[in-house]
């Protein structure tokens, strides 16, 4: 395994792993070291939802050598989970790369930062939430535009994992100093279009690949060349 980099590539706890398959596959035909950690919780768990997924991803990377560097990589949902991540981890960190993915506010709730980018939409939403309602409830049709590839939709359908409220409003925290090390953040979609424009005003990389907000699963190699180009642009 490289002592310089391993990707890491992180899904939201919405959906699964599959998000990053193919680019997992892409990277490994270029020859580079990746891994595609499954977040895993329980509700009968006496931890955060933050903290299982913390320790999911700190589990599946026990074996690498602490010498070795990691590029931490979050699709949407998992960008707030990254310091939590990064606190539990020993290797050094190469980069933290957001992919269409929401920005850590230490104490904030996923709540909070959809309050911070669209407060009307996310009053409507809590409002669903408070009333019973889950999210995502996505049917293989709802995402039929933005993965026109019927078996990979049906693929990621099946791993969904609807929420509750209490998902939502739970503080994950950042620790004091982070980020630790550069972040960089790829813009996909229309709706995180506010939050790039916050990484590009915190001096972050920024990068725009327009298209939909799961294009790793529609154009893999395009996104991997992406990944691969912004992490080789970072200052060393």
């Amino acid at each position: 395994m490289d002592k310089k980099n391993v990707y890491v590539l992180i899904h939201s706890p919405l959906v699964g792993p599959l998000t990053w398959k193919l680019v997992a596959q892409e990277l490994r035909q270029r020859r580079l070291d990746v891994i595609v950690p499954a977040l895993e919780d329980s509700p009968t768990s006496p931890e955060p939802y933050w903290k299982q997924h913390a320790k999911s991803v700190s589990q599946a990377l026990s074996q690498i050598p602490k010498e070795t560097a990691l590029t931490l990589v979050a699709h949407s949902g998992a960008g707030p989970l990254l310091p939590a991540i990064r606190a539990e981890l020993a290797n050094p960190v190469n980069a933290y790369v957001f992919v269409d993915a929401g920005i850590p506010g230490d104490g904030a709730t996923r709540l909070d930062l959809m309050k911070s980018e669209d407060s009307d939409w996310a009053t409507q939403f809590q409002e669903h939430l408070e009333n019973g309602g889950r999210f995502p409830n996505w049917s293989s049709e709802d995402l039929r535009e933005i993965i026109p590839d019927e078996n990979i939709r049906n693929q990621l359908v099946a791993e969904i994992n609807p929420r509750a409220l209490d998902f939502f409003t739970e503080p994950i925290p950042a620790f004091e100093g982070w980020p630790d090390s550069p972040c960089i953040y790829i813009l996909f979609s229309e709706p995180y279009k506010g939050t790039a424009r916050q990484a590009r005003e915190s001096g972050w990389q920024t990068y725009d690949l327009e298209s939909g907000h799961f294009h790793m699963l529609v154009d893999p190699e395009a996104v991997t060349d992406l990944l691969i180009e912004s992490v080789s642009n970072l200052p060393r």
